[in-house]
């Protein structure tokens, strides 16, 4: 398996030996560098799920999707954002301007913070210390604070029952996407983002936590797709009823950030189920196939973890599309009758699988 742990350590003793610079500018440089090379990849990878999405949910109504501008309509996604770049910030009257304008900044933060706890290669990881999955959860509420001040500080009925139902709707879930995210901890026996994955180089955690951890897997992806507010959980926005929920004053680049933010928020949802359960950069080890284990080896760890989110988030993207949107009381009743009792038990069964060690 390929360690890009090499690759950055070359770069370091380069700034530092043959170019002469001091550790700390050294180290300076690099983080520029990391924050720059972040910035494109969370807008490249939103352009690609904008068309990812277009062509799923076509592909489900029979339809052909983004076809004309680019071959295969490649470029409708680009064309997309230089039309919202150009857009008019239109100013509003009778609102909080300062708490308005901050909104989509706090999402974005929020997002990006998330974004950078992935570990997307073996040696290749912006953010890692002992715990990662904790300071993973802690940034991604942060998210929720923005939904609420952008329809408070909008002066909107519309965007204001939005943000109240965002608001309740996110609180709930977080409950079940941190006892799922708790339950493969105890197996893990870490916090530490590598350590999870490093514990799956045998056999993915899917496989090696038994019944206890797919019912993990299956609670977590309801909860995540519920958390990113995506259908059928997408009642802080239903254009139905709220025209465009908490985002419907907002304009220009604003309105770009709450959209760029739901499609990063969808890949990091599905980051982090590939982290958990599915070994994150790690190879599919089979224990006894050798000859297949090595032939896996071969594969680069960071195709093998962004193909994992992305068939993740196909699988929550396969959900908008399917399933009719839920009302407000079965959304919270889904939540707080089912999904918290069964986590709960769920994780009393994971700890008797490890005191016992019944694991694989």
């Amino acid at each position: 398996m390929q360690d890009f742990a090499v690759i950055t350590n070359w770069i370091h003793n380069f700034l530092v030996s043959t170019l002469g610079c001091a550790p700390w500018l050294a180290v300076t440089i690099e983080c520029v560098a990391v924050g720059v090379g972040l910035l494109l990849l969370y807008a490249l990878l939103a352009l690609f799920y904008i068309y990812f999405e277009r062509k799923v949910c076509a592909f489900f109504q029979c339809r052909l999707g983004p076809n004309r501008v680019g071959p295969w309509g490649l470029l409708q996604s680009f064309a997309d954002m230089f039309k919202i770049l150009i857009k008019e910030l239109i100013e509003l009257k009778n609102i909080d301007k300062f708490l308005f304008a901050l909104a989509p900044y706090l999402v974005i933060i929020a997002s990006m913070l998330a974004f950078a706890v992935l570990p997307w290669g073996n040696g290749l990881q912006i953010i890692d210390f002992n715990i990662g999955i904790f300071f993973l959860l802690a940034v991604s509420s942060i998210g929720v604070l923005g939904i609420l001040l952008a329809g408070w500080s909008s002066n909107n009925k519309f965007t204001l029952i939005g943000a109240l139902r965002s608001g309740a709707q996110m609180v709930s879930y977080e409950l079940s996407i941190g006892l799922s995210v708790v339950t493969m901890v105890c197996l893990a026996g870490t916090m530490s983002v590598t350590g999870i994955v490093e514990a799956q180089d045998r056999l993915w955690f899917i496989f090696s936590g038994h019944v206890s951890s797919i019912i993990a897997f299956i609670i977590y992806m309801i909860a995540g797709t519920a958390e990113t507010n995506r259908g059928p959980f997408d009642l802080p926005e239903a254009e139905s009823e709220l025209t465009a929920g908490y985002h419907t004053e907002y304009s220009g680049i604003h309105f770009g950030f709450f959209y760029l933010a739901e499609y990063l928020n969808l890949f990091i949802i599905s980051g982090v189920a590939a982290l958990l359960f599915f070994g994150g950069w790690m190879p599919l080890h089979i224990p006894g196939w050798d000859a297949f284990n090595n032939i896996m080896d071969y594969i680069p760890s960071v195709v093998w973890f962004v193909g994992k989110a992305i068939a993740l988030s196909f699988i929550i993207i396969w959900f908008k599309w399917t399933f009719p949107r839920l009302r407000i009381d079965h959304l919270l009743k889904l939540e707080w009758k089912y999904l918290l009792p069964i986590n709960l038990f769920n994780l009393a069964l994971m700890v008797c699988i490890i005191i016992f060690g019944w694991q694989i």
